[in-house]
């Protein structure tokens, strides 16, 4: 074994954390020998996507805790803002790192961004190495018979499941070898990712940012959720999913990680098939990163370029409406209010606010994409672009256009109760089961009853579904006669 003095002696190692914000199965991490220099840099340089609110309060958080678990190992976080070739720069300059480890992003700025330092660096005789950290097989390692990029989910996940036996993730490191003298590092507050004048995020309080938080998550899902899971997945009213998208998004937690743990919980007593519809559900989070890799514009541009023609219209007071959850429709509506009050929205229910913006309104999906990427905590290019698109139709095994979405018949089958409105929407709380999803329909004298006030306490339907759907189809004629 190596002696302290020697470590102290040898050049460091720069860890740089991106959105593996995690000790355990962390192939960057533990590959790295000698002093370990963890790093994680604000880089919001132009050609980067600035995060969103939401996601700048969770990565706030999800920071402090990662310092608390390597301080616990003898180590620190060193925190730097600025361009990321920049700073690492002046870090292997100030403490002789002679190699940068990283786990992989797929989007297209980084990737560019990544393969400029390795080259840079490399370069200068300074090792670069890089990993697979968050996903279970990379874009490239999943290909049809022609050996293309698949277009479909069905046949995509047969094809990466088929490989995907024996999935054994990286244990924790127990200890972390110092370097002889720490660079100076950015205080976390002053970076000012919580929310001041006014704080907005009282709602969050619920999470439990970091790699604890996500394990406490996953453990407690596969304990109860996970044997309803197949039922309850579409049930806002009830807790039937894992919550894990955004500790899965920051990486505090490998999809590696939870493939394990879920094939444990099966040898255990839980359901298969429960289980396996689970893990299709981070098979679809695989599906959206290889489409992204393969089409860098996934946010930006239609998938499917015939939709380029299609005519959206500008509607500044109706987008308005949907986003702060006053549409006159309740499900919608409490859907978008849970979003601007969490961070989060219930899966179900974002296909059901997504289709009305889209077809309803006949607003472009990209202003709901950019909506969702600064109000949601696990806001994520792959799986926000990807899942807009699929709603639209303009994406990869897409819905078709010609499904839109019920918004009072979602809200009758999958929150029979009106257990989910009555929280979100308490205005209508005290309207009777049977009108709660369509309060612009009830008698006048049971409105009066339940204190609502269509127009008042309550907007009306912001435009009239069955109308608006006959227009959703012409305008789709119109794209497939143009």
């Amino acid at each position: 074994m190596t002696s302290q003095k020697t470590q102290e002696q040898a050049s460091p190692v720069i860890v740089w954390f991106r959105q593996d914000l995690r000790l355990q199965d962390n192939p960057a991490l533990l590959a790295a020998a000698g002093p370990v220099l963890p790093v994680y840099i604000l880089d919001e340089s132009p050609g980067q996507r600035p995060l969103g609110g939401a996601s700048r309060w969770w990565l706030d958080k999800s920071l402090a805790s990662l310092d608390r678990s390597l301080r616990a190992l003898g180590s620190r976080l060193i925190l730097r803002r600025g361009p990321a070739e920049a700073v690492l720069t002046d870090l292997i300059r100030t403490t002789g790192a002679g190699s940068v480890h990283w786990n992989r992003l797929y989007d297209a700025e980084s990737i560019a961004r990544d393969t400029r330092i390795k080259t840079q660096f490399q370069d200068a005789g300074v090792e670069c190495r890089s990993f697979n950290g968050s996903l279970l097989n990379e874009p490239w390692q999943v290909a049809n018979g022609s050996g293309d990029p698949y277009r479909v989910f069905t046949p995509y996940w047969r094809a990466a499941r088929s490989g995907l036996t024996d999935i054994f993730p990286g244990s924790a490191p127990t200890a972390l070898p110092s370097t002889a003298h720490w660079p100076a590092s950015d205080d976390l507050a002053d970076w000012g990712l919580h929310p001041t004048g006014p704080d907005w995020s009282c709602g969050f309080a619920e999470w439990r940012p970091g790699e604890a938080g996500a394990a406490a998550l996953l453990t407690g899902f596969l304990a109860g959720a996970l044997s309803t899971y197949g039922e309850d997945r579409d049930r806002p009213d009830r807790p039937g999913t894992s919550r894990l998208s955004p500790h899965m998004h920051f990486g505090e937690i490998s999809p590696a990680q939870i493939w394990r743990a879920t094939h444990e919980a099966v040898a255990s007593g839980a359901a298969p098939k429960e289980a396996e519809k689970f893990l299709s559900e981070v098979g679809w989070r695989e599906f959206h990163h290889h489409l992204l890799f393969y089409n860098p514009d996934l946010a930006k541009q239609n998938f499917r370029p015939e939709w380029d023609r299609f005519v959206w219209r500008e509607d500044g007071p109706g987008f308005q409406a949907w986003a702060h959850g006053m549409t006159g429709y309740p499900i919608v509506d409490a859907g978008m209010r849970e979003l601007w009050a969490t961070g989060f929205m219930h899966n179900r229910v974002r296909m059901i606010v997504a289709s009305f913006l889209i077809k309803d309104l006949l607003i472009d999906w990209r202003r709901g994409e950019a909506w969702f990427w600064d109000t949601l905590l696990d806001a994520d290019i792959a799986q926000n672009a990807a899942n807009w698109q699929w709603v639209a139709g303009s994406g990869a095994d897409a819905s078709p256009y010609f499904r839109i979405f019920n918004p009072t018949t979602q809200g009758q089958k999958f929150d029979p109760d009106g257990v989910y409105v009555r929280r979100w929407v308490p205005e209508l709380s005290r309207l009777p089961t049977s009108m709660i999803h369509m309060p612009s329909r009830a008698d006048p004298a049971l409105l009066e009853a339940a204190g609502v006030r269509i127009g008042r306490d309550y907007p009306a339907p912001l435009v009239e579904h069955g109308w608006a759907r006959d227009r959703a189809l012409q305008a789709y004629a119109d794209l497939k006669s143009a």
